[in-house]
């Protein structure tokens, strides 16, 4: 365990070896990094854009058929509706 006596030794030999000009400069340079430690480990990896709600891309010219169940746009190969599952009839 770190006591007292260790603290006023350690605080010391840094005076000694770094001198009183440059123990300053160093605590402020420490203190940034552990700033910006913690910034990193608080902050999402991956933030939200800060820009208008994406849009879902639309369908390239109007759908050429609809879910005969829920009337959901269908694209020409698909065989089921994705919302509601049913199964829709492939027109050729």
């Amino acid at each position: 365990m770190i006591g007292t006596q260790d603290i006023w030794i350690v605080l010391v030999l840094a005076f000694l070896l770094f001198g009183a000009k440059k123990l300053p400069e160093l605590a402020k340079g420490l203190g940034q990094s552990m700033k910006e430690f913690r910034k990193a480990t608080t902050e999402p990896d991956d933030p939200a854009p800060r820009g208008p709600a994406a849009t879902p891309p639309t369908l390239s010219g109007p759908p050429s058929r609809r879910c005969g169940t829920c009337q959901t746009p269908l694209e020409a190969g698909w065989t089921y509706c994705p919302r509601c599952g049913a199964a829709s009839p492939v027109s050729g």
